[in-house]
């Protein structure tokens, strides 16, 4: 299981990279002979209707009824294109039913990727991957008749502006 953790987080350390345009090796380039333009300011939404955030301390999943959301984010790579995060999820069991629901903590690693320009010298992220490290959330599958297990990885649009739903 450590093993599978760690693989994974070097693909999305690769993949972070890789969005971002850094390489680990190459040839140096000289400075821009003219000063860069100052870099965007990179925000996340969480819900529709929501202010911008930068480095949040908590983040909505499932905006529609709070039955789900990332806590304790504590943050170790906010820039562009990619960010990443130690986190809890903390996820409603909906037994018996949401409203009489249990929340129960899930260790977790997020990553935030993916860029979209909102205006204003700003950029949104666009896609977040949830990397579960240990315990995962399990529900009943009344279809198939079977307790299952949330994946181990998973990755959700990101809303991209403040507009109301």
């Amino acid at each position: 299981m450590k093993r599978a953790w760690f693989i994974a987080v070097l693909i999305f350390v690769a993949a972070g990279l890789t969005v971002t345009g850094l390489t680990l090796s190459g040839p140096a380039q000289a400075a821009p002979a003219h000063p860069a333009a100052p870099a965007a300011r990179l925000v996340v939404f969480d819900c529709p209707g929501q202010h911008a955030m930068v480095r949040p301390k908590s983040f909505v999943l499932a905006c529609a009824d709070g039955n789900s959301a990332v806590q304790k984010l504590a943050w170790s790579t906010w820039a562009s294109g990619l960010a990443s995060a130690k986190a809890t999820l903390v996820q409603n069991d909906c037994t018996p039913y949401c409203a009489a629901g249990h929340f129960h903590s899930y260790p977790a690693l997020v990553v935030l990727w993916g860029s979209k320009a909102i205006g204003h010298g700003e950029h949104a992220y666009t896609r977040l991957t949830m990397i579960l490290t240990g315990a995962r959330p399990g529900y009943y599958d009344a279809v198939h008749h079977k307790w299952v297990y949330a994946p181990v990885t998973q990755t959700f649009p990101l809303v991209t502006s403040s507009a109301g739903a």
